[in-house]
């Protein structure tokens, strides 16, 4: 029997590009029918590597494309070495996969760790291992708030996917070709609302997101594509009408069914002839996804020793660690989230470090922010501490670089990254995306350089490394000045924590400063170089009393709702004026230890912004006059109390695009008809300058990511903008030509009349 001839490859239009299609199929496959579903949950229930609930089972059969397939593969074979399932084997674990073909229409987006270092607008859920008769199941509970947080949290994903990577062109030309890594998921509400049962995709979003861009279309944006995967995905629930009626998880299928079948309605419709129409192509190749199904996880004897609820997860962001880490890099920010929560994680666990598990469970949640920092008090047991972002973020290095507890916390960091040592510096690295968790948003604009400064060691100084401490509560962190200077070691370590935090945050103190030797004072300059852990270590010494005051006031004025206006940093996209820059009254100062107040203010009696020259010539004065005399540059800024500190308002206009308006009825004269489209051009300028406005209203609750718009984006935006701009400028000119020609030609008539009546 000869082998079918293999479809002719197709170009296709897409985007503006001409698309190769090498792989199309004529035919799309059939549904499975019930039976062959059953045969997966008996094959599954039956098999004691794969100890799912029969919920799991039928999530699994549900998006199996061949479900006969996946049988034959969980059935347990007669000998040891005759089974067909997939063996991965990973720290602590050996993990048990069938591999299948999936519909689409049955995966849905799991956690993106790739973002999991962003201020997202919609939480992440709570995660939760689970168990089966005390053996790891790779069943997990993602607990949401309600269905709409679901739903939103699921868009959510697939548009920040998307805006960062998109493989759409090439999934449209080839199909997914490389499985994802999946695994059932029970979704649970706090609502009361039924949970849900289904496949999530942990390894592969990005190609899981794209195919949705793909069946979405050439002209839809990433939010329209998230808005298609949304709708198919949850659908029209049918209602629940009574005591028999079905499962919440069975009328979501249900639903996906039903769109499922128009899919295919419109595959047959676009296919006419030898040759299949561009929607027919958007279908076939999206239709099914090759997947990895999670569906055993079997404990090492003698491995790590986590609880069973807690094996399968720890196994799972293994695997995509090596993924990521290694070979298909996260970002660093993104690397260092998942490396310090997993080794807090597996210290809890493992019970290292001798602390009460309460108490590092309550640690554990401040650092992932699952515990809002308002909460933290009353969970810690201490009402005296003020429930603020910055003390979160004091308790918080607190309790990680403790000396019982920063061993095992580098000692299973560097075992989840495959290093042989982590350095001091390179443990604050890891810290730094986890406590700018709550700020990360309304400070988004510095914080590569925040996380640079904690890179360069940030504020785990000697003695808060070296010194068993522990924080002062208080609302004035000037009070702790007295017995800092007294060398009292909570105070003097509670105020280089708190102060360095802040610095760090607004930019007042940033990487191995000195890089920034030669630049002036205002452009970020210092007088000498140090690494950013030595300067607040300076700062924080007993008989450094402008260093205390400097950190004491940085702490105090601290704000995570907002840059301060000597953040030093240009804001894009926000159009700022002279007026806006004035009313923000959020400043961090110079001290002046002569003053009452300890501001330094100048002649016109204002506060003096501080400056990062200002913060590192106050952890070391003796050796900034030095340097400054060795150097012979001018005074040191701090005693030129007239200088204008501070970022200068801009004040440019940002320029607008205006959208296409309808021609209107040709009855109109065509004066009338200039008439309105004048109108409508204005009113398009408007609508413009107001969609930009409320855009920039916006980004704060979007978060750092996704971001606002895309370079490709604004790009685009841009090159419309600069066409009308350049359209409108020439007929300005034009115009004023025109003006001064009739002008010229009226001065000279008047001249000629002049001339005549003179003759």
């Amino acid at each position: 029997m000869s082998s079918p001839t293999p479809p002719p490859a197709i170009s296709v239009s897409w985007d503006g590009e001409a698309i190769i299609v090498s792989n199309i199929e004529q035919d799309l496959p059939p549904a499975p029918t019930g039976h062959d579903r059953g045969e997966v949950v008996a094959a599954g229930s039956s098999n004691p590597l794969t100890p799912l609930p029969a919920d799991a089972w039928h999530a699994v059969a549900r998006a199996a494309v061949s479900p006969e397939a996946v049988a034959t593969q969980l059935r347990r074979p007669k000998t040891p070495a005759g089974g067909l399932l997939m063996e991965e084997h990973v720290e602590g674990a050996t993990l048990h996969s069938i591999l299948s073909k999936a519909w689409l229409l049955e995966l849905f987006p799991g956690i993106q760790p790739r973002t999991g270092m962003e201020a997202m607008e919609i939480a992440d859920p709570r995660v939760e291992g689970m168990a089966e008769n005390g053996q790891p199941s790779t069943l997990l509970r993602y607990t949401y708030k309600n269905l709409q947080h679901l739903r939103s949290h699921v868009w959510q994903t697939i548009q920040g996917t998307l805006t960062l990577n998109n493989y759409a062109p090439s999934i449209l030309g080839r199909k997914v070709t490389r499985a994802l890594i999946t695994h059932p998921v029970e979704f649970a509400f706090e609502d009361g609302t039924e949970s849900i049962y289904a496949l999530v995709v942990r390894d592969g979003i990005t190609r899981l997101a794209s195919a949705w861009q793909v069946l979405a279309g050439p002209e839809s944006t990433t939010d329209e594509a998230a808005t298609t995967a949304m709708t198919a995905l949850f659908g029209a629930i049918s209602p629940s009408k009574s005591r028999e009626a079905k499962p919440l998880t069975q009328r979501m299928a249900t639903g996906r069914d039903a769109r499922r079948l128009a899919l295919a309605t419109e595959f047959s419709r676009d296919w006419t002839g030898a040759t299949p129409g561009l929607r027919a192509i958007q279908i076939a190749q999206t239709y099914t996804i090759p997947v990895q199904i999670v569906v055993g996880a079997q404990k090492h004897e003698g491995g790590l020793g986590l609880a069973a609820e807690d094996l399968f997860d720890d196994a799972m962001r293994s695997i995509l660690a090596s993924v990521h880490l290694e070979f298909k890099e996260w970002d660093q920010a993104a690397q260092n989230v998942e490396v310090a929560t997993r080794a807090l994680k597996r210290v809890m666990q493992l019970d290292l470090g001798g602390w009460d598990k309460d108490d590092l469970r309550i640690i554990y949640g401040l650092a992932v922010g699952r515990t809002p920092a308002k909460d933290f008090p009353k969970e810690y047991g201490d009402p005296e501490i003020p429930g603020t972002d910055l003390w979160r973020a004091v308790y918080l290095v607190h309790a990680l670089t403790h000396p019982d507890l920063i061993g095992p916390l580098k000692e299973q960091s560097k075992a989840i990254k495959g290093d042989r040592r982590m350095s001091d510096k390179g443990f604050a690295g890891l810290l730094g995306p986890i406590v700018d968790q709550p700020w990360r948003s309304a400070k988004r604009d510095v914080t590569k350089q925040a996380r640079n400064a904690w890179a360069n060691g940030g504020v785990l100084t000697k003695d808060v490394l070296s010194i068993s401490w522990e924080p002062v509560p208080t609302s004035d962190f000037t009070s702790l000045i007295e017995a800092a200077l007294e060398d009292e070691d909570n105070a003097r370590c509670t105020l280089a924590v708190a102060g360095g935090i802040a610095l760090i945050a607004d930019k007042l103190l940033t990487r191995n400063v000195g890089s920034a030797l030669l630049a002036p004072k205002d452009k970020g300059g210092v007088p000498f170089r140090a690494d950013v852990k030595d300067v607040i270590g300076e700062l924080a010494r007993p008989d450094n009393e402008l260093g205390m005051w400097t950190l004491a006031m940085a702490a105090q004025r601290f704000e995570a709702d907002r840059l301060p206006r000597n953040s030093a940093t240009t804001r894009q996209i926000i159009r700022r004026s002279a007026s806006d820059a004035q009313t923000n009254d959020y400043v961090h100062v110079v001290v002046d230890l002569s003053a009452p107040d300890r501001i330094a203010r100048d002649a016109a009696g204002q506060p003096i912004a501080l400056t990062q020259w200002d913060v590192v010539w106050a952890a070391d004065e003796d050796r900034a006059r030095k340097e400054m005399a060795r150097k012979n540059p001018p005074a040191p800024p701090i005693m030129q109390q007239n200088v204008k500190v501070g970022p200068q308002p801009n004040t440019t206009e940002a320029t607008e695009h205006a959208s296409p308006t309808e021609a209107p009825a040709p009855p109109l004269p065509a004066a009338q008809r200039a008439a309105e489209e004048r109108q409508a051009l204005r009113e398009a300028l408007n609508d413009a300058r107001h969609a930009l406005d409320e855009l920039t209203k916006i980004e704060p609750e979007i978060g750092t990511w996704p971001p606002l718009f895309t370079a490709e984006v604004l790009k685009q935006l841009h090159d419309v903008a600069q066409d009308l701009k350049h359209d409108l400028y020439q007929r300005l000119k034009a115009e004023e030509s025109d003006a001064a020609e009739l002008k010229n030609q009226e001065e000279e008539r008047e001249e000629e009349e002049a001339a005549d009546t003179d003759r």
